[in-house]
């Protein structure tokens, strides 16, 4: 390493160290990388995508044949019926409130059974804020159900669905702002089984983001009807440049479309405006920028665990999405942090990131996000509430090399401000 970001030498060789530590964790990645290239690879062979499914498509979006190829693939790498996955989704947070309002209706009842959901999806529910189009302001009921020591309070849930009739339950994989463990898919395949031994018909969702291809299974290879998520996220494989992703049963994703587009039309207009070839291209990418991502995270588990700083999860603990916590304890280190992810980044490196006000949260919030596709969270980046114990949440990491840099240079800026 030719160390031309000046970073301690003391602090290389902890890295040298901790790379060490990390070989046969490592090498589980790499192998979880190889099992979902392998299924990515046969559904890509299996629905016979050719170049020509590259090509653009504009107006209404009228028979694209490669449109309907990537939602067919996706629909095989979840094993499920459908799927609608589009470049007008916008977000993780469209993604979800488009399935809220496909499925429910005045008297519907939501079920959150993972507690409060994060801060912009209690907007699009109704808990915070005024908007005049939340579920709540449209006549849906809201209830939730809390963790108990990280795990699906499932006697809780049994009682619920037996006094009350709902719709949709909710399960947030990953933990958000909260300090809480995120939701691996065993926790939620044995929620499921309990769930469908009281109801049949409540339609199990599952938010995904930052959980895709994580782990060996999906949500719905373990039961549930719908998932959703970002392609700025774990699927778009950093080449995404906006999109999100539905798969689930059939009548639940048509429900869906037609709230994406319009009642009748469903998912048969939706131009790609060019983007095929992209949407292609960052799934069959994204094992391996997951597996980067998790390498990155890893890496600075261990190496903040052993400088003095509480992370969650440990850096040998299981994993079941991208996103790793720093308990930074001061909020001179927490900005220093971010400054450092910022300077180790390859887009706006000269940008220093302070805590401002951010609408939708409580909190004034800081936030390092040089990435080539703003807002990009598989791309290096975290962000924090200015609040104890100042908790940084970080995730991305295209390449493990570049995630290294980042983490090294975050901690070098940390150490040299002390």
């Amino acid at each position: 390493m030719n160390n031309l970001f000046d970073i301690d030498e003391k602090l290389l060789k902890l890295a040298d160290v901790v790379e060490l530590e990390l070989t046969d964790i490592f090498k589980g990645f790499d192998n979880l990388c190889l099992k979902n290239s392998e299924r990515i690879l046969k559904a890509f062979q299996d629905n016979r995508v050719a170049s020509s499914d590259f090509a653009e498509i504009n107006g209404y979006g009228y028979y694209d044949a490669g449109r309907d190829k990537l939602e067919a693939i996706y629909a095989q790498i979840f094993g499920t019926e459908d799927a609608l996955v589009r470049p007008q989704i916008m977000s993780g947070t469209h993604a979800l409130a488009l399935t809220f309002s496909g499925l429910l209706k005045y008297g519907d009842t939501l079920l959150s059974i993972s507690g409060t959901p994060y801060d912009s999806l209690q907007a699009i529910i109704g808990i915070i804020g005024d908007s005049r189009n939340s579920l709540i302001a449209n006549g849906v009921k809201y209830e939730e159900i809390a963790l108990l020591n990280d795990n699906f309070d499932i006697p809780a849930i049994v009682e619920k669905l037996k006094q009350t009739k709902v719709k949709v339950i909710e399960i947030q994989r990953s933990r958000g702002y909260a300090h809480r463990q995120s939701l691996s898919i065993e926790k939620i395949e044995r929620v499921i089984k309990a769930i469908r031994e009281v109801d049949q018909d409540v339609i199990i969702m599952v938010d995904n983001c930052y959980g895709d291809l994580v782990e060996e299974k999906e949500p719905t290879h373990v039961g549930a009807d719908v998932i959703v998520g970002s392609l700025m996220k774990n699927l778009g494989g950093g080449i995404c440049k906006s999109g999100g992703y539905i798969v689930g049963k059939k009548d639940i994703i048509w429900d869906i479309a037609e709230r994406f587009s319009a009642p009748g039309t469903g998912k048969d207009l939706g131009a790609n405006f060019n983007e095929n070839i992209n949407y292609f291209k960052g799934l069959f990418l994204a094992p391996r920028a997951v597996c980067s991502s998790l390498k990155t995270m890893v890496f600075a588990s261990r190496i903040l665990e052993k400088l003095g700083f509480d992370v969650d999860p440990k850096y040998n603990e299981p994993r079941t999405d991208i996103i790793q916590t720093i308990n930074l304890f001061t909020p001179e280190n927490i900005t220093n942090f971010h400054v450092g992810i910022q300077k180790g980044s390859p887009i706006d490196s000269f940008v220093t990131p302070v805590a401002a006000p951010m609408p939708g949260y409580p909190h004034d919030e800081i936030m390092a996000s040089g990435t080539f596709t703003q807002g990009a969270t598989i791309e290096l980046s975290c962000d924090g509430p200015m609040v104890e114990p100042y908790t940084a949440y970080m995730q991305g990491g295209l390449t493990y090399d570049y995630g290294k840099l980042g983490i090294l240079i975050a901690i070098n800026e940390i150490q040299k401000k002390k």
